[in-house]
């Protein structure tokens, strides 16, 4: 069942796309483990869909995802003309779309790769706005400032945005409105970053 996206049923004779797991060797012949509920199925389906990415024009760097609800994919291009971002989505959002169809409303959130912590960072928490990224002296921890009508939006319902962008990101996210006293970076070093955002996502 926990490779179900939850709320999803299936009929005899329906087509589904699954993305494969793993193969294994039973006594009575291999057994295929599917999933729908795989973030590598999000990315399969990016690659059928885009050309850029299938011949490697366009990267996708990496995927987080909460199946059923909603996914993060940041992608990048290491060529300059193309717009990695536009491949994704496609002509008159054909491409996405379609991702979209078979996904059956899980919500999708294309994101701009960048090699610049900062600015990843700050894309990663779209669609909330972010006035400054701070990378922490722990490593793989940052302190993230957003105006105070985005704080909720930045966090997310249940706290799913902000933990969908550190799982994309592989940064420890703590989260703070404009009007909140910043302390000193160094003192700062062994706060609970984790326990600061849960602390504002419940005050929302």
């Amino acid at each position: 069942m926990n490779e179900q996206i939850r709320g999803e049923t299936y009929t005899e004779g329906q087509r589904l796309k699954v993305y494969v797991v793993e193969v294994r060797k039973a006594t009575k012949g291999p057994q295929v483990l599917i999933s729908r509920s795989h973030p590598g199925l999000v990315k399969r389906l990016f690659e059928l869909e885009v050309p850029e990415i299938y011949d490697g024009t366009v990267e996708i760097k990496s995927v987080a995802r909460e199946a059923g609800s909603r996914t993060k994919l940041a992608v990048w291009s290491a060529d300059p003309n193309v717009d990695a971002l536009g491949a994704c989505i496609g002509p008159r959002h054909q491409r996405i779309d379609n991702v979209l169809a078979e996904l059956k409303g899980e919500k999708v959130d294309l994101i701009q790769y960048s090699e610049d912590p900062v600015k990843y960072i700050a894309a990663a928490l779209s669609p909330a706005d972010v006035l400054s990224v701070e990378e922490l002296p722990d490593a793989k921890n940052c302190r993230v400032v957003v105006p105070d009508d985005q704080l909720s939006l930045a966090i997310g319902k249940e706290g799913q945005n902000a933990r969908l962008a550190a799982k994309l990101t592989g940064y420890k996210i703590d989260i703070k409105p404009a009007s909140a006293p910043l302390e000193p970076i160094e003192e700062m070093e062994s706060a609970p970053v984790e326990e600061t955002s849960v602390e504002a996502a419940e005050e929302e």
